[in-house]
């Protein structure tokens, strides 16, 4: 059995699956966003990764799967080190890999940040994993799987209850064979922050590698840079959007300290939505839909919502039909999702697993009819 272990920067490996938007043209792939990371089939007894990590207050979470199940997932500290994938395994067997960032895209800490450098073994890297199907993931809180793990009664803001292991987007893609591509941002929304604030939208950074992550750390691993849309093309675009601009009509007044504006989402006297708010984000709902569909001419489009409450369904449905009257785009459908409750919530008052597993099975139901429904290529 060959023991000595051999070092290869990760960009000169050709057999590597790499995981979520980044500029390849760098000499280390950088995990800007949840999902991201790399996948191999190689043999050998045992390989290692050379990881780069660093933040301030928000200390990065990774994660471990071999043959397609969980093993581990752990923080990373300040600093570059090498951390086993695994070790003691038959050299003759090739075992599949994959490690991946398990935390969102800190715009909270824009300081954090992972990148892997290389990886250290005693085998070969063979052909890597294939799969049958491409899938984007756009959302909140709830895609970047806060509450996912911690106990029922965890409320603090903190990066151990955030995941992609346990979120519905790897668990539709673990049913489906699908790889998948994430932007989410925890308290961000379609129109504005769950806080009223109208700088937090997701829309704004779509057609950038990571822009959640601007003006921090990972800007010199490309975050900022414009995303080739050509480079993957996924098959359908999930959006889940909406909980956190509904919430702003519950909340105080926002002032922008960019430039002193005051706002706020507002209700009417018996609790209801008043009408040129729910416009407001509707209309950003219709904008947002072109700005996917300009840059994805293909694609399916599935808006999911409700994991967290009804609230903004009808918002949400009437943008989407006055989408499809103003463009003529049939390729999009609304799916409402189950509310999580008192069985399901986890962490942070947010949907648990038992939540994501329901929406997950919800999701990839839909998704596996309308694939069956396709012409074959």
């Amino acid at each position: 059995m060959n023991t000595k272990l051999t070092y290869y920067p990760v960009k000169e490996i050709d057999n590597i699956l790499l995981h979520g938007r980044m500029d390849t043209s760098l000499n280390v792939v950088p995990m800007l966003s949840n999902g991201s990371g790399i996948e191999v089939n190689v043999t050998g007894s045992e390989l290692w990764a050379d990881i780069e990590a660093d933040y301030t207050d928000y200390e990065p979470w990774v994660a471990i799967e071999l043959n397609g199940e969980l093993i581990s997932r752990f923080m990373l500290d300040r600093g570059r080190r090498e951390i086993c994938l695994f070790r003691g395994i038959d050299p003759s067997r090739i075992t599949r890999v994959k490690f991946y960032r398990e935390l969102q895209a800190m715009s909270e800490d824009l300081k954090t940040a992972v990148v892997i450098r290389g990886l250290r073994g005693n085998g070969s890297f063979m052909t890597p994993p294939s799969y049958d199907h491409r899938l984007e993931f756009i959302g909140d809180s709830i895609t970047s799987g806060e509450g996912t793990y911690g106990a029922r009664s965890d409320e603090d803001w903190a990066a151990y209850c955030m995941s992609y292991s346990g979120t519905y987007a790897n668990l539709i893609c673990k049913e489906l064979n699908a790889e998948s591509r994430i932007i989410s941002q925890g308290g961000w929304g379609i129109f504005s922050g769950w806080d009223n604030d109208r700088r937090h939208n997701v829309p704004r950074h779509y057609e950038t590698i990571c822009g959640l992550n601007s003006g921090g750390e990972n800007d010199k691993y490309g975050a900022s840079r414009p995303y080739d849309f050509s480079s993957w093309i996924p098959d359908a675009i999930i959006i889940n959007l909406g909980t956190n601009d509904n919430s702003g009509f519950n909340q105080p007044p926002f002032t922008d300290p960019d430039n002193g504006a005051v706002y706020k989402l507002s209700l009417n006297p018996d609790g209801s939505h008043i009408k040129e708010d729910d416009l407001l984000i509707g209309n950003a709902a219709i904008d947002f839909l072109k700005l996917i569909r300009k840059n994805n001419p293909s694609p399916h489009i599935l808006w999911v919502y409700g994991m967290l409450g009804y609230d903004l369904t009808p918002v949400i449905v009437d943008a989407i039909e006055r989408y499809k009257l103003e463009t003529n785009d049939k390729n999009i459908r609304f799916l409402q999702l189950p509310s999580a409750n008192s069985d399901t919530l986890g962490a942070r008052e947010h949907p648990g697993l038992k939540s994501h597993m329901i929406a997950a099975g919800v999701i990839s139901d839909y998704l596996k009819t309308y694939f069956n429904s396709q012409p074959l290529s």
